[in-house]
């Protein structure tokens, strides 16, 4: 078991999927967790009692991570209630799957606001408290996409690659103060955020090409979130963590099980 007993935890996004289920993880762990969400009060409130079942404080506020002040502020609430940060984990984002020259530049702008820019604003924050008190983790959540690109999804890619050199950026700068700044990359993962673009035919290609067989569950990204939150990690900074299940690694494409190109029967012993 891993404690992050005393630590002050920032999930961005912590109303559902990654992010409740990292929030809830990192209470379980023993850290107190804040979260900056949008309007949605109901997993709002799913979250918080996660977070208290395992005695551990919570402050829930609604919010856009795309809005500098509103960041700043929820930054400034837990800095007074709390007394500072530990661990912030940039997680909030958006999806929009649509092609190139199909999209506008509002939407591409909108995209990057959440999903870049964001993270930006969230990393400034994080460091105001952590430089201080020479310790830290951020934990910043990217995406496989940006290792295997999928079409219709250059804003978002765009985005996710933009994070993996803000991460690896900030990583190298960091370290001499004791902070570490990691990426995680998830694969296919069951949230809200992928309902409407995980469509049957889709999971049935996920279900080939991962090597698991399956599509992956939040907590499953959040356990690995937990680790690089932890001082189990602290010799580990500026890495791309993948948790995919084996998604951009599997090659296969049904080659049969034996063959042989040249035409010879193959020896067995």
């Amino acid at each position: 078991m891993i404690s992050l007993a005393g630590k002050r935890a920032v999930v961005t996004g912590g109303s559902r999927g990654i992010g409740q289920a990292a929030a809830i993880a990192l209470a379980r762990a023993g850290a107190d967790v804040a979260s900056l969400h949008l309007p949605d009060q109901e997993n709002a409130a799913v979250t918080e009692s996660g977070i208290r079942e395992h005695g551990r404080r919570s402050i829930m506020v609604e919010g856009d991570v795309a809005d500098r002040a509103q960041v700043e502020a929820f930054a400034a609430r837990v800095d007074r209630e709390w007394g500072g940060v530990d661990i912030w984990v940039n997680n909030a984002a958006r999806i929009l799957v649509r092609p190139f020259l199909d999209m506008t530049p509002e939407e591409w702008h909108s995209l990057l606001a959440s999903n870049l820019h964001g993270y930006y604003y969230g990393c400034r924050a994080a460091l105001s408290f952590m430089l201080p008190q020479r310790y830290g983790r951020i934990v910043n959540v990217g995406s496989v996409t940006d290792i295997q690109p999928i079409a219709n999804m250059t804003a978002y890619i765009t985005a996710k690659g933009g994070v993996v050199a803000l991460t690896k950026s900030l990583a190298v700068e960091m370290a001499p103060h004791g902070i570490t700044v990691n990426v995680i990359a998830p694969g296919a993962i069951e949230t809200p955020l992928n309902v409407a673009v995980y469509t049957p035919e889709v999971r049935r290609a996920y279900g080939q090409r991962i090597a698991m067989g399956r599509l992956g569950r939040p907590e499953e990204i959040a356990d690995a979130i937990v680790y690089l939150a932890s001082d189990l990690s602290r010799y580990m900074t500026g890495h791309e963590m993948v948790v995919d299940g084996g998604l951009i690694l599997n090659g296969n494409v049904g080659f049969p099980a034996e063959a042989d190109p040249a035409g010879a029967s193959p020896q067995r012993k």
